[in-house]
């Protein structure tokens, strides 16, 4: 009985050529069959990489049946690599499908790492890179998307989005009813000739909307006063320790939890008057 396979999930580069790994390389180059969102788009980087190799499409409209199709190669043996358009499958990209079924299949999966947009977008934003969530693309159906947009009106993280520049001016439209003053910036072309930053407020970006083309990200500062009522729902112990594990010195921890509770700062200091 032949052994399985082992299904590679490639990043691969989300623009510059030169940002794929040596490990990536030699994975492509070993693999026995390529699954790829675009067998176009991956023939590029493969001839580039002089790499020659079978190629099967695989994408969000066909990934149930392409899943048992690699499942099948896979249980014969074959390794599969599992790449995207660009970035790391499985965010935002095909892949979901059939690292679950390899899952319940009991089938090796290796994850290769290399490029992915929203976190080279979030670590030159300038905005925390604390806690951060990512809600991808905003939905098109007027319910999910209010849904969406009342999550980012109350996050107590920093937001990652991601949009097509066609819908880039609806969306900040949306955004501006709900992040006020809240700093946002948008990254667009990452690793790119043309890669830029554009940090600001709501409305400088609405001025720009127009102009922006390519792959775009948006980074958006969390809901400070979110932030602060979620810790005021704390004891004031836990909330000496989170601030604590945030660097904040005994005496600033001990001004923003009577801040937070709205209380005299020397009954919290009282509390804690034996801890150095």
């Amino acid at each position: 009985m032949n052994e399985k396979g082992i299904l590679y999930l490639v990043a691969t580069p989300i623009g510059n050529l030169e940002d794929i790994t040596l490990r990536a390389i030699r994975i492509l180059e070993s693999a026995d069959l390529i699954a790829a969102e675009d067998t176009r788009q991956t023939l590029k980087l493969l001839n580039h990489l002089q790499i020659s190799k079978k190629l099967i499409s695989y994408h969000r409209h066909n990934e149930e049946i392409k899943t048992e199709i690699l499942i099948k190669e896979l249980k014969k043996g074959k390794n599969v690599a599992l790449v995207s358009d660009a970035g790391t499958p499985g965010i935002s990209d095909p892949g979901e499908e059939i690292i679950k079924k390899c899952i319940e299949e009991d089938i090796k999966i290796v994850p290769v790492p290399g490029a992915c947009a929203m976190i080279n977008a979030l670590i030159a934003s300038g905005i925390s890179t604390k806690e951060f969530v990512f809600l991808g693309f905003l939905p098109i159906n007027k319910k999910l998307r209010k849904n969406k947009l009342e999550e980012i009106k109350n996050a107590s993280k920093t937001v990652i989005l991601y949009e097509a520049p066609h819908k880039l001016l609806d969306t900040l439209e949306d955004l501006k009813e709900i992040i006020n003053d809240r700093k946002i910036v948008l990254a667009r072309e990452l690793t790119k000739i043309h890669e830029e930053f554009i940090r600001g407020d709501i409305n400088l970006l609405l001025n720009k909307a127009r102009e922006i083309k390519g792959e775009i990200v948006l980074i958006i500062e969390a809901n400070k006063n979110e932030k602060e009522n979620n810790f005021a729902k704390l004891s004031v112990e836990e909330q000496y320790n989170l601030y604590k594990e945030q660097g904040l010195d005994k005496k600033d921890i001990i001004k923003k939890i009577a801040k937070n509770k709205n209380v005299n700062k020397n009954e919290i200091y009282q509390k804690f008057i034996d801890i150095d």
